[in-house]
């Protein structure tokens, strides 16, 4: 099955719907039943994937991983425009790179062409990127209090305030620690001119109830795509 292709099959019998697809940065597949049919289609999974090291996993995993693969997630890293009160909560395909679904050369009109036309030319003015944090540059903030750089456990769905020298120049989303990267990475939004991949910026960190900053580097997404995720 290619990537992002879909077909038709049964598992235990059952008509299934799979695609391969995933909400992680890895090769991966997703699979549609009846809700009746749910419980038959998961033990035959958890039989036939036990000698492969089949596992199953929660929604806190799933953050990490998406993070990983710089899966955004809807009311954590972009607001709905249905739900944007202001226009600072708006946010265009091309700031969220969503710019390969947006064809502006096909014939014909649709709302907010105009808009993406004049964007595309004049660049946006804020963009989501990937943000490295320099472990490097924790330790001595944590050594302070004599700790080790010390991080959540999970991905923290909250903004996270960026920095260059001493401006606010925009914000992550979304952070985790990156079990496959060994890295603290997040997902932030900068503005221009900020966003460029190798960008040296700060993001704040929590040390004992203080909130100090800790240096990093802006990075393309995704953070993670072997090669073997789209072959």
């Amino acid at each position: 099955l290619k990537y992002f292709r879909v077909m038709e099959n049964t598992l235990a019998g059952k008509p299934v719907t799979i695609s391969r697809t995933g909400y992680t940065g890895d090769l991966g597949y997703e699979i549609w039943m009846q809700v009746d049919d749910a419980l038959a289609v998961w033990d035959a999974l958890m039989e036939a994937g036990h000698d492969y090291g089949l596992v199953p996993c929660g929604i806190l995993a799933m953050d990490m991983a998406r993070v990983e693969a710089g899966l955004f997630m809807i009311d954590v890293d972009y607001t709905a425009a249905n739900h944007a009160w202001i226009e600072g909560q708006k946010s265009s395909p091309l700031e969220m790179g969503l710019d390969w679904a947006v064809h502006l050369d096909k014939p014909g009109y649709f709302v907010g062409r105009r808009a993406l036309e004049r964007e595309q030319k004049e660049g946006s003015l804020w963009k989501l990127v990937g943000f490295e944090v320099d472990w490097e540059g924790m330790e001595p903030l944590f050594a302070q209090v004599g700790l080790p750089p010390t991080i959540p456990a999970m991905a923290v769905r909250g903004s996270l305030p960026v920095m260059h020298e001493g401006k606010q120049v925009g914000y992550a989303s979304t952070s985790t620690w990156s079990p496959v990267l060994k890295k603290y990475i997040a997902l932030v939004h900068l503005q221009r001119p900020y966003y460029e991949a190798g960008t040296r910026l700060t993001m704040e960190v929590t040390v004992e109830h203080k909130r100090l900053q800790a240096p990093g580097t802006v990075v393309k997404l995704p953070f993670y795509e072997p090669e073997w995720k789209k072959k």
